[in-house]
C-alpha cells in the first residue's frame, strides 16, 4: 500500500499543482508568487519574501499537504464504508470534504479567505481540484489497484 500511497500523492500532486499554477497565471498571479503563498500558510508571511528558496518551500509544503490527504483518503478507501460505495461517489464526496476543510477552516483562518467565496469563479476553481484532481483519483486508483475491502478491514475500524 505504501507504493500506492506514493504514486497517488506524486500524481494527485502533480496535478493539482499544475492546475493551482495554470489557475493562478490566469487570474493574475505568479508561479514563484503563488508557491511562496503556499509557503507562508506553516511559514508565515516572510516566506513571499524568500525568492526561489520560498518558492522551494511551497512545493515542499504543497506535497506535504498531498501526502496526508492521500493517505487519510486510502485509509478511507480500504477501511470504512467508503470504500464499499462506487469509487466516483466516494471520491467527489472526499473532494467536498478536502475543499471544506481547506476553504471553510484553513485558509479562512490563515488568511481570512471569504467563505465561501462570493466570486462564483473562484469558487469553483477552487472546489473543481479538490473532487477531480484529488478525491476521484484517489478511490478510483484504490480501487482498481487494491479492490474494494473486505468486510473484515471495514469492521476493524468500526471495532477500534
Amino acid at each position: 500500500m505504501t507504493a500506492l500511497w506514493l504514486r497517488l500523492t506524486a500524481l494527485c500532486g502533480l496535478a493539482d499543482l499544475a492546475y493551482a499554477l495554470l489557475a493562478a497565471q490566469l487570474l493574475g498571479g505568479s508561479v514563484p508568487g503563488t508557491l511562496a503563498r503556499v509557503a507562508a500558510g506553516p511559514f508565515g508571511d516572510a516566506a513571499s519574501g524568500w525568492g526561489p528558496a520560498g518558492a522551494l518551500l511551497g512545493i515542499a509544503v504543497h506535497f506535504a499537504l498531498m501526502a496526508a490527504m492521500t493517505g487519510v483518503g486510502l485509509v478511507l478507501a480500504q477501511r470504512t464504508i467508503l470504500g464499499q460505495v462506487a469509487p466516483w461517489k466516494a471520491g467527489t464526496l472526499y473532494g467536498l470534504a478536502l475543499y471544506m476543510l481547506m476553504y471553510g477552516l484553513v485558509l479562512p483562518w490563515r488568511f481570512g479567505v471569504p467563505f465561501p467565496n462570493p466570486d462564483r469563479l473562484r469558487l469553483a476553481i477552487g472546489l473543481a481540484p479538490h473532487v477531480l484532481l484529488v478525491g476521484l483519483p484517489i478511490f478510483i486508483l484504490t480501487r482498481q489497484t487494491l479492490g474494494p475491502p473486505t468486510q473484515a478491514n471495514s469492521a476493524d475500524l468500526r471495532s477500534s
